[in-house]
């Protein structure tokens, strides 16, 4: 008998998954696209896609200690 193959790990995440991996809206995400304060994207076939590994250090990038805390300075 074969044995199952693991689950293979999305890479990468549409617009709605990708919001509901970072629990905010599509549309939330989509304006962040648009101004540039969001994840960084890459646009494959015409579709816009995010990496987990890109979602997770955006995320990370909004670690605060207080709500007076600036945080880091954010690279442009």
């Amino acid at each position: 008998m074969t044995e199952p193959l693991p689950p293979i790990l999305p890479r990468y995440l549409r617009t709605p998954d990708a919001a509901r991996l970072l629990a905010i809206s599509p549309r939330t995400l989509e304006k962040h696209r648009v101004f540039g304060t969001g994840p960084v994207f890459r646009k494959l076939g015409g579709r816009v896609v995010y990496a987990v590994t890109d979602l997770e250090a955006w995320a990370e990038d909004g670690v605060r200690r207080s709500t007076s805390d600036p945080g880091a300075e954010r690279k442009r």
